[in-house]
């Protein structure tokens, strides 16, 4: 149990530093962009990362210190918040894959602003993709401890209580 503390501390703490720089960067870009309701979709997406890892401190909190109970809300919202993360976290593998394996393509698709002739882009964008694989396999892994975590306390809250 202490070893899995220590995981989804680690875990969180990368999800909500990284999370933030996303959901920072989103709601800079639908300020600019012509097509703000799709960034928002993804700002309320990396937005939930955030949420979950803040709940998942919380939660620890409470299996650590057993005298400080667990907010009424807490239990829901990790479920809710870590579903909405967990499909980010999906999402964003798919992408990241296909994104791969079709690299040519995608740097074809994109403008870029100034010359790119000396710029190695297939490394950058290999480079991008095996971060977001790992960025979302940290959230995947802490969202789904997270829910053994919360189950684990209210198994063993329940029994205290009987």
């Amino acid at each position: 149990m202490k070893k899995l503390l220590q995981l989804t501390t680690v875990l969180s703490w990368i999800n909500i530093i990284i999370g933030s720089i996303l959901v920072l960067g989103g709601l800079l870009l639908t300020m600019v962009s012509p097509d703000a309701q799709t960034i928002l979709v993804s700002v309320v997406l990396t937005g939930s990362i955030v949420l979950h890892s803040y709940a998942t401190f919380q939660l620890r909190k409470s299996i650590i210190h057993p005298e400080i109970p667990l907010g009424k809300q807490t239990p829901i919202g990790i479920r809710f918040v870590g579903t909405l993360a967990l499909l980010f976290g999906v999402i964003n593998i798919t992408n990241a894959i296909v994104i791969m394996q079709h690299t040519e393509d995608v740097i074809k698709q994109i403008k870029f602003p100034i010359p790119t002739k000396d710029i190695n882009l297939k490394s950058i964008v290999r480079a991008a993709g095996i971060i977001s694989i790992l960025f979302s396999l940290c959230v995947v892994l802490n969202v789904l401890l997270s829910f053994s975590l919360l189950r684990m306390y209210l198994v063993k809250k329940k029994s205290e209580k009987n």
